[in-house]
């Protein structure tokens, strides 16, 4: 997303007064170029700065005069770009004084509204800085060279022509200008190693389900670039010598040379990351990149070989703390097919280091920290090698850990090992101590981490909402009498995310999120998409909401006491008037494999409309399934299953024709109060009084199995019931209505 895409959108007097030397009219015709242009970098009014201003001004008026020739207002914008023109081509930099404020003014009225920019527009100013860097110092080592050549070799370069001195004036200036040139190149090769850990970490963001631009070839040219100047810079270093005096050469040399190796380990990448959860005994890929090889690798007979090794977190500390100068003593785990070769594509300009084979064979476990499990002790693959670099005859050792792994060895350790996972991608800091992370983060920081996640694993454009968040924060810290405000201003703790176990589960806040995640990205992705499932909502509330609306209204949401389950809760109204509210048994993926959850919708006669007034078949009659009738292609008579409430099932016997009833009369159904010792019931401030809600139940709630009831119908009408165990989903936590599935055989008569 540009700037000029938000700026567009609003209000314009907004901006008003920015515009008092450039017309707006022709500010809205430039759109977003106006920002892809380094005006808020071309700062001084020297020669460069003078010459760069002037092929912008050009830049600019040509694209004005190509918008005017297709506006229908061509005379107008011309006489515009006429006087633009006359005011600023003899002072350029005066006209990116004023663009500079123009953008100035715009950015501020964003960040007045949104509190931010956009990421895009971050990432396009810091290109535009470090080209315009390199702009500089490339005319650096132009304007060296034309000094070395005489006086007529600045007379051939335009931007030159004007810094053209006397001879004698070009001894002195020589020292000062390479000076100055090995501090740019310093100051660039920051920018670079910079960019390269924000690739780093955006990569390790990735993880969690952040977008990522994973194209190295931009940060690659750049390195290439410097590495070019490097050289030139030394061999004008090492030419001048005599003048530079034996006291600032070895100083010179020795600061392009750490420049040199400082780009050299940076750009040793790992492109493609090993799985952050890994099993022994699991085959595995992973590739890493040497930036700077097709540049700098030598020609050798043998091929330089990559070696991948485990390591522990302590093992990677050390390594850090060396700044990667040491060799690893010994391997915290037996990797097999852990040697590879570091190749040269010519076609692609890549040299890489493909794994593709890998089998992690065993673990060696280190001593944990307190109580510390085995699915939070974090290891890496440390992948080294050495070359030999063209040009400077450098031999160098190169080091690059992986993001963080946890390794399990059994498929029931997966959850937890996620959340370690997810945690570090989420709160890691930028060149960190590995693997350091904070115990403690905001609660709106742990949100955005969730919705990250949750849309990324469910594969929706749908993120959560801030109602979303309130409940997830009342579970997370157990308190249901904060307001939404309260919360923004707290702190999650690593052991509240997955160390404790929630009050009367027997789980954890991440195990139950994870839960949803997989049911929802199995089982309910479309229903999420289409807005159709509210989800993170308690029964408090939800009794709360419905209590008051017509009967048969109804909502779905994701079951509290129970790992992957979503349950439909409806009001239901008596005689009287008063209303109940019902929470169906909580459906698994197994049972929305059998039955998805939008037949079973349509199979409840009593669910009229989806909260807050949407008749069921529009909401999700694109969700239901086409009923097989009549016999199929082999001569047998088709079954379909049906879902009831068992409770209305036993209280109206079947028809004589063997079919189950249509929708009972409303009824008051009172669910039988259990109290176990030991439990208390959930805080529900959210919960209207009685008689519109009953008070929360604790876990536990004996409720009866729900069973396949066979419905085979002959043509004389007559049934004969039988149940199968088989396919009985597991005891619910909550209390909820039992539920039965008919599976019926129609016959085509």
């Amino acid at each position: 997303m540009s700037l000029w895409s938000i700026i567009s959108h609003m209000p314009p007097e907004e901006f008003s007064g920015l515009f008092t030397e450039f017309p707006h009219s022709l500010r809205c015709v430039l759109a977003d170029w106006l920002e892809n242009q380094p005006w808020e970098f071309i700062n001084g009014s020297d020669a460069f700065c003078t010459s760069v201003a002037s092929g912008m001004l050009s830049a600019m008026l040509e694209k004005l005069r190509s918008a005017a020739s297709s506006d229908g207002q061509q005379c107008q914008i011309l006489q515009q770009v006429n006087g633009i023109e006359n005011m600023y081509r003899r002072d350029p930099l005066r006209l990116v004084s004023v663009l500079r404020a123009i953008l100035d003014g715009e950015k501020a009225a964003v960040l007045k509204r949104d509190h931010h920019l956009p990421l895009s527009f971050h990432r396009r100013q810091e290109e535009l800085k470090f080209n315009v860097g390199l702009q500089r110092l490339q005319h650096r080592m132009r304007r060296i060279q034309a000094l070395r050549d005489g006086p007529t070799a600045s007379l051939q370069d335009p931007q030159l022509k004007t810094e053209a001195k006397a001879p004698e004036s070009v001894s002195g200036e020589l020292p000062t200008l390479i000076l100055e040139a090995v501090k740019e190149l310093e100051v660039a090769k920051q920018q670079v190693l910079k960019r390269i850990q924000i690739w780093k970490r955006q990569q390790q963001l990735a993880g969690n389900g952040a977008q990522f631009e994973e194209n190295l070839a931009p940060l690659q040219k750049r390195c290439e670039n410097l590495v070019e100047v490097h050289f030139q810079l030394h061999q004008q270093v090492m030419g001048e010598s005599a003048e530079l005096g034996a006291e600032l050469v070895p100083r010179l040399r020795e600061r392009l040379n750490e420049v040199l190796s400082s780009l050299v380990k940076s750009s040793f990448l790992v492109e493609r990351q090993p799985p952050q959860v890994l099993k022994t005994q699991t085959k595995f890929q992973a590739s890493v990149r040497f930036l700077l090889g097709p540049r700098l690798l030598k020609a050798s007979a043998k091929p330089y070989m990559v070696r991948a090794e485990m390591v522990t977190e302590k093992q990677a500390r050390e390594l850090a703390l060396s700044a990667y100068s040491s060799t690893l003593s010994e391997s915290t785990g037996e990797i097999m097919h852990n040697v590879v070769a570091l190749e040269t594509n010519p076609t692609s300009g890549t040299c890489c280091a493909n794994f593709k084979n890998v089998l992690l064979k065993k673990i060696k476990r280190c001593e944990r920290k307190g109580s510390e499990s085995v699915t939070e002790e974090k290891c890496a693959v440390l992948f080294s090698t050495s070359v030999a670099l063209t040009a400077s005859n450098l031999s160098i050792h190169l080091q690059v850990l992986s993001l963080p792994i946890v390794v399990i060895v059994h498929g029931n350790q997966d959850n937890n090992a996620k959340a370690t996972v997810l945690w570090d991608n989420a709160f890691s800091e930028i060149d960190r101590v590995p693997f350091v992370v904070a115990e403690r983060v905001p609660w709106d920081k742990m949100c955005d981490t969730l919705n990250l996640k949750f849309m990324a694993e469910v594969q929706t454009t749908k993120g959560l909402l801030k109602e979303h968040y309130f409940f997830l924060a009342q579970k997370i810290f157990n308190d249901y009498s904060a307001s939404l405000e309260d919360f923004q201003s707290r702190s999650v703790s690593w052991a509240q995310f997955n160390k404790e176990i929630l009050p009367g589960r027997g789980f954890t806040f991440w195990q139950w999120f994870d839960g949803v995640l997989d049911l929802t990205k199995r089982c309910l992705k479309s229903y999420w998409s289409d807005r159709l499932i509210i989800g993170f909502i308690s029964k408090q509330y939800v009794c709360k909401l419905l209590s008051t609306e017509p009967d048969g209204t109804f909502l779905l949401r994701f079951s509290d006491s129970e790992i992957g389950g979503v349950t439909i809760a409806y009001v239901i109204r008596g005689k009287d008037g008063s209303s109940q509210v019902e929470n169906i048994q909580p459906f698994s993926a197994k049972d929305l494999s059998i039955r998805s959850l939008g037949d079973r919708i349509r199979d409840l006669g009593q669910l009229r409309n989806l909260y807050p007034n949407t008749p069921k078949d529009q909401a999700f009659g694109s969700h239901y399934n086409k009923e097989q009738t009549g016999k199929d292609g082999r001569g047998y008579v088709s079954t379909a299953i049906k879902m009831t409430v068992e409770r209305e099932r036993d209280q109206h016997p079947q028809s004589a024709a063997g079919t189950l009833p249509g929708p009972p009369p409303a009824l008051m159904f009172n669910l039988p109060m259990l109290q176990p010792e030991g439990l208390q019931p959930v805080p529900s401030p959210m919960c209207p009084p009685a008689p519109f809600c009953p008070p929360p139940i604790p876990t536990g709630y004996p409720t009866a199995e729900s069973s396949i009831n066979v419905m085979v119908t002959n043509n004389l009408g007559s049934s004969f019931p039988s149940t199968s165990p088989m396919l009985s989903p597991s005891l619910p936590m909550d209390p909820p209505l039992p539920r039965c599935e008919d599976l019926t055989f129609r016959n085509p008569l």
